[in-house]
């Protein structure tokens, strides 16, 4: 199966959850033809790919770098 740089696995992607609260992650993909403001502080990159995950519980956006999601709260970004 090829991937992309910022494509997770679907057998990892089901288990990642929030390290604060535990809750599921929802995906931020960013298309070429979105803008900036539309997904905030998120890197656009080539259309469809996967940008961020986000918690919706605890208002928290983890990046995704080179493929691998970022999931430290400490480095993570406030949504809202």
């Amino acid at each position: 199966m090829s991937q992309t740089p910022t494509t997770i696995e679907p057998w990892l992607r089901e288990i990642l959850r929030c390290p604060q609260c535990k809750g599921e992650l929802t995906d931020v993909r960013a298309t070429a033809a979105e803008s900036v403001e539309a997904v905030e502080a998120v890197d656009v990159s080539a259309e469809g790919e996967l940008t961020e995950l986000q918690c919706p519980t605890c208002a928290l956006g983890y990046p995704i770098e080179s493929g691998v999601p970022v999931l430290l709260v400490d480095l993570a970004r406030r949504l809202g």
